[in-house]
């Protein structure tokens, strides 16, 4: 059960390394937050918590206690991290917003080690915000996800089976901090398919397209119909993964191609323009009948890269219906999508348990050391090894998080925040 080492942890001394004398181990003194350690198999790393929708976040030692804060300015919405050169990129919530889901943000922020504002960019209109998550790319611009407002009368004009209410499907935007310019734009509305209304446009046999986005497949009262919350990029195939919730799925959009060709669907690397490259976690969300559903509600595809074994596969954090799974998938070299048969990735690894379970937010990142870090969003964090033992257990006390990171001292970030 959650907390069947809660006061043994508390009470417990776990040895530290032996001095240069070889004499007896001092113990390490735990935060009450711990609920398990064990020394020698966790990643002696910081872990950055952020709180959900917070204004503040800070960085852990594993011990369990703050060993720097950050109070911001406006909540978060929700995303934050330490950049290489010890600056950190957020999202944050504007005042009185005009559109306002959970998640939403609005002003994307840089901000400098000691907290004050190196750059800021506000994305917030009646028509479109920014929200959840961004990104900063190997060329220094920064992706951001935004809903845009189309109006009611125009999406039933398109095959939208909808009548009086307003519908906000996700955008990509790119921005470059230098200028303030936008620099690139995809739009999931330029790539949909209904089949429901034969007289209108965009009419077509969903199954046999899956590289369009079946318009109708969750519409919502309050027009909030996909509820992507989470990007990341992959430099090597200048492609963005795009965690959309409420498909319960993963797109793959190729970042390569202009603005006019992300709205069409031919140019770029891959000769698709901005339809979707792949897409994985619920075959359901395209009607085919092939494939076993991976997602039911999803959260950060993190994207492997560098050192890591796995680098190249993806972790996605599985909401669930009773029981979350961190799942690490093996994605097809061409990002093959056919029609009409199994194009979901092969499973890698997994991790799961019966106390594992949000059904928001929540992430997992992958540790130097392999061990997989976990974000369970209304709990805590896990940091679990690659034969899934459960190494070390940090419990928030009421507290939501959005995500964590892990890094270690002598990285780049923690240099250069130069806070030690």
């Amino acid at each position: 059960m959650r907390y069947f080492f809660f006061l043994f942890m508390i009470a417990a001394s776990v040895l530290s390394c032996k001095n240069d004398d070889d004499q007896a181990n001092e113990p390490v003194m735990l935060s009450e937050n711990v609920e398990v350690y064990n020394g020698d198999a966790i990643e002696n790393s910081y872990v950055l918590a952020i709180e959900n929708g917070g204004t503040a976040s800070y960085l852990l030692n594993k011990e369990g206690f703050k060993v720097h804060e950050w109070t911001f300015e406006h909540n978060l919405g929700n995303d934050v991290e330490i950049l290489p050169n010890g600056k950190l990129l957020g999202i944050f919530k504007p005042e009185n917003p005009e559109i306002a889901f959970g998640g939403f943000g609005g002003i994307i922020k840089i901000l400098n080690p000691d907290g004050s504002t190196d750059w800021e960019f506000t994305y917030s209109s009646v028509d479109w915000i920014a929200h959840h998550d961004v990104e900063i790319l190997p060329n220094g611009n920064v992706l951001f996800i935004v809903w845009e407002r189309i109006t009611s009368t125009n999406a039933a004009q398109q095959g939208v089976d909808t009548s009086t209410t307003d519908i906000f499907p996700e955008v990509l935007v790119e921005v470059n901090p230098s200028t303030n310019q936008i620099v690139w734009e995809w739009h999931s509305f330029d790539h949909i398919i209904q089949d429901q209304f034969s007289n209108l446009p965009n009419y077509g046999d969903v199954s046999a397209n899956p590289q369009l986005i079946d318009i109708n497949y969750d519409v919502v009262d309050n027009g909030d119909i996909m509820h992507a919350n989470g990007i990341d990029y992959d430099e090597d195939k200048d492609v963005i993964y795009l965690s959309v919730n409420y498909y319960s799925e993963v797109w793959v959009i190729d970042h390569s191609t202009t603005t006019a060709e992300a709205a069409t669907n031919s140019g770029g690397n891959y000769n698709k323009g901005g339809d979707l490259l792949y897409r994985f976690g619920n075959p359901t969300a395209y009607k085919n009948t092939q494939g076993e559903r991976l997602f039911f509600n999803n959260h950060f595809p993190n994207y492997l890269e560098g050192n890591d074994p796995g680098a190249g596969n993806i972790l996605v954090y599985a909401n669930g219906v009773n029981q979350s799974t961190v799942f690490e998938l093996d994605l097809p070299e061409n990002f093959t999508l056919t029609p009409n048969v199994n194009n979901e990735p092969n499973i890698v690894w997994s991790f799961t348990d019966p106390d594992l379970y949000f059904g928001r937010i929540s992430g997992a990142v992958r540790l130097q050391n392999g061990n997989t870090l976990i974000t369970e969003g209304d709990y805590g964090f896990w940091e679990v090894t690659p034969n899934k033992e459960v190494v070390w257990k940090y419990y928030g006390q009421g507290t939501r998080f959005w995500r964590c990171y892990g890094y270690l001292p002598d990285d780049e970030a923690i240099i250069n925040l130069d806070i030690f």
